[in-house]
């Protein structure tokens, strides 16, 4: 049996590093007693499979985890468990029942909604989006395998618009994962606009002309750290 939670990654914990967040899970799965089932060998692991990683610095509410369990285990119950173990910042949204033999979340999502705080003035945040959308190109320079790449964006911008409020200018983009994701400090290079606070809002599966997500928040009552806006 396996189990797919949603989880949220906010605030100061933002800064752990991918790794760290694992460590923090496989500690709250050991201390709410949650049967995780062990790989064989010498040295056993859990068999945890988490999605796309986040990059450090970014908040989210669209993390998942899909976890290998030894015997059957209520999700919702495992959730409950899990909830009080975790650090501040990061909460337990949902958590389902995964059939056997789904692929990886790793190649299963296609694309990722961002909300983006972007700095200055909202007219020239106007140009930017005009000229990424109009651009058949948005090169940019990446370094892979120890050495500088240069690769073209602009196919995984997929959409890009902004509003404005009381508090500023928010821009909201889908990203692409293909052939490799777009982080948001790279987005706000080819546009030549300086970024705030970036969150993923979303990642999305898409097959046959459907979009959906790997598992939906329970409700509107998951979300009670939103910021007024």
């Amino acid at each position: 049996m396996k189990v797919r939670t949603r989880f949220s990654k906010l605030g100061r914990v933002r800064w752990t590093s991918h790794r760290d967040v694992a460590r923090m899970w496989e500690r709250a799965l050991r201390r709410g007693r949650v049967p995780v089932a062990y790989t064989a060998g010498f040295s056993p692991r859990p068999q945890l499979a988490f999605g796309l990683a986040l990059p450090t610095g970014c908040e989210s509410v669209a993390e998942y985890l899909d976890i290998a369990l030894a015997e059957p285990f209520d999700p919702a119950v495992a959730a409950e468990h899990l909830g009080p173990l975790l650090p501040d910042g990061v909460h337990v949204l949902a958590a389902g029942a995964l059939e056997g033999g789904a692929p990886s979340l790793q190649e299963e999502v296609s694309s990722c909604i961002w909300d983006i705080e972007a700095c200055g003035d909202p007219a020239d945040l106007d140009a930017a989006v005009a000229r990424v959308l109009a651009a058949e190109t948005l090169p940019v320079q990446r370094e892979r395998k120890g050495r500088a790449v240069v690769d073209d964006l602009r196919p995984s911008v997929l959409a890009l618009s902004y509003t404005v409020t009381p508090r500023g200018a928010r821009l909201q983009a889908e990203l692409g994962t293909r052939p490799r994701g777009v982080r948001p400090s790279e987005l706000a290079q080819v546009m030549g606009v300086e970024f705030g606070l970036a969150r993923r809002t979303c990642q999305l599966i898409e097959r046959d002309g459907s979009r959906w997500e790997p598992l939906a928040a329970d409700s509107d009552a998951a979300f009670p750290w939103e910021r007024a806006s």
